[in-house]
């Protein structure tokens, strides 16, 4: 072993990097841990259900294998194994269980950590250890040979109860490049005694592709098992170095949809498989499931309840959105000018969007997409009013609702629905006396409307929390008879931002608010400097384009 040890490093201490790069493998197996290490990131909370939910996208993605958790850590885990065996069918991914070795002094058949593992009932169990000699030492505060031997009656106390095991090399690149003679050792112990997948992490983070990939190849040409990568984004390079990994050999990939995780997260999986897929050609998913990729990725992100970033790699709202006058000038012409792939391939949409710095091309795309036919001197008038009104705050890129309305009105179409004669909005605040024993009478807020639906007039009242509630209801009471799909038009989210912030309670505010019918969900907007006044344009225009769209279908 000692030859081995002196062999395999000797490049990296060196300092050369000047490596030949083996071929690409032809196929990669994809380890998801979401539900273990993503579910350490700050914010995220995930119950029994939801656990079970996440799992069964996972499934659906088709990715090899599902990290459901630790068993015996906490009393979520221990459920979430108890039910999975009766409530989760998974067709294409194995259930793991997640654990460490047993501790420093103990023995294996004794070890509660151990007997845990297997009394969850995976067929398949993945274990951490120590390979960094100063975890050893500082953390364990154990020898190093007491350290491998963990490993090694670990590993053969779980191959003699019939499960498959993976073993997570913690902190192994720190670890080799301060002692790679026990960094291997490690690997060695657990080779020996049966692991199916000596799986490299990255565990601080902070790695560079360079000295993965080196040390990645000085592995695997060492190894006689399976290599795997499991890598964090410290550095901002987790999916870069899991691209590195595999190109030096790796073959077991780990990470988490969404790239959630401990600090900055772990590998982004809705990155990297298709960066391996469709840039590598290395089969990572079921082929036929990787347009399934965004919305698995958008559903876990519904379940987990954390909002995914718009410019999130291939499956982000944003991901291909073409905004700058020239890039939608060119996309009308050829989108692969822009695109670096289609992205139908990964279930993902092009989209043009539209704001103060859009051309004439892109709002006849616009304008294309919603059935318009406008001229040039027409698309030229709107641009100059699009223009106009982002300065006064406008935001029409995040109003695609209200886009659409302004678009229709320069065809000359105008709404007919009904027509607003005035509202108004009365907000009562009590005052605490003796005689209500100190307690202030609720705050009430009263809302007024007054329409026109063809030669009828209405006028209607309704209360609400707050005045936009109030508003909407007062809305509904009074239109509602007219319009019975009013019924299925909610709004679902209302914010507000203030501009000018220097000016005090005098600056003017923007108002969005999210609308859906069920089939479609459409944003509209609304500004000035009477944040009452922002809410009902955006009110009046949410309700507007929900009855629009009823009436065309």
């Amino acid at each position: 072993m000692s030859s081995d040890h002196s062999r395999v490093g000797h490049a990296h201490r060196s300092g050369a990097h000047d490596f030949d790069m083996p071929a690409w493998p032809d196929s990669v197996d994809v380890f998801d841990t979401t539900l273990r290490d993503g579910s350490q990131q700050e914010g995220l909370s995930l119950t029994v259900d939801d656990k079970l939910r996440v799992a069964e996208q996972l499934d659906h993605l088709g990715v090899a294998y599902i990290e459901g958790g630790w068993p015996g850590a906490n009393p979520k885990d221990d459920e979430f194994f108890r039910r999975a065996p009766s409530e989760l069918r998974l067709a294409t991914s194995t259930l793991v269980a997640f654990g460490s070795t047993r501790r420093a002094g103990a023995k294996a058949d004794a070890d509660e950590t151990l007997r845990k593992l297997v009394d969850a009932d995976t067929s398949t169990v993945c274990i951490v250890a120590k390979s960094w000699d100063r975890h050893v030492i500082d953390a364990l505060r154990t020898d190093l040979d007491e350290a491998v031997a963990m490993v090694a009656d670990s590993v053969e106390f779980l191959r003699r109860r019939d499960k498959r095991v993976f073993l997570d090399a913690e902190h192994f690149f720190d670890g080799y490049r301060h002692n790679p003679q026990f960094a291997l050792r490690v690997l060695r112990a657990a080779e020996e005694s049966g692991a199916e997948a000596l799986v490299l992490c990255d565990t601080n983070g902070g790695t560079l592709p360079h000295d993965i990939a080196s040390i990645v190849l000085e592995v695997v040409d060492w190894a006689e098992t399976q290599v795997g990568i499991h890598c964090h984004n410290d550095a901002g390079c987790a999916v870069a170095n899991t691209l590195a990994a595999v190109g030096a050999g790796a073959t077991h990939v780990q990470g988490c949809v969404n790239g959630y995780g401990e600090r900055a997260g772990n590998t982004d999986l809705a990155a990297a498989i298709p960066d391996l897929t469709l840039k590598l050609s290395v089969r990572t998913i079921p082929p036929d499931r990787l347009e399934r990729l965004t919305a698995v990725s958008h559903h876990i992100a519904e379940l987990v309840n954390i909002t995914p970033s718009p410019q999130q790699p291939y499956v982000g709202t944003s991901a291909f959105a073409h905004k700058g006058g020239l890039h939608a000038s060119a996309v009308a012409r050829r989108r692969d000018l822009y695109e670096h792939v289609s992205p139908d391939l990964v279930g993902n949409g092009m989209r043009v969007v539209v704001s103060e710095m859009a051309g004439r091309s892109t709002l006849a795309m616009k304008a294309s997409e919603l059935g318009l036919d406008l001229d040039g001197e027409v698309l030229g008038s709107v641009l100059d009013e699009l223009k106009a009104l982002e300065h006064e705050g406008y935001h029409f890129e995040v109003a695609d609702g209200s886009l659409e309305l302004l678009l229709r009105r320069a065809t000359g179409w105008s709404p007919d629905f009904f027509e607003v004669e005035s509202y108004r909005v009365i907000t009562d605040h009590g005052t605490p006396t003796k005689s209500s024993g100190g307690d202030a009478p609720p705050v009430t807020t009263e809302a007024t409307v007054k329409v026109h639906v063809g030669e009828s007039r209405m006028v209607a009242t309704a209360e609400g929390n707050g005045p936009v509630n109030a508003l909407d209801a007062a809305l509904r009471s009074a239109i509602g008879p007219h319009f019975r799909a009013l019924a299925g038009i909610h709004l679902t989210d209302y914010r507000v931002r203030v501009l000018d912030t220097g000016l005090g309670t005098g600056a003017v505010t923007r108002v969005l608010v999210d609308t859906t019918d069920g089939e479609r969900t459409w944003t509209t907007i609304g500004v000035s400097e009477n944040i009452i006044e922002a809410s009902w344009q955006a009110l009046y225009d949410s309700v507007v384009l929900g009855l629009l769209q009823a009436s065309e279908r």
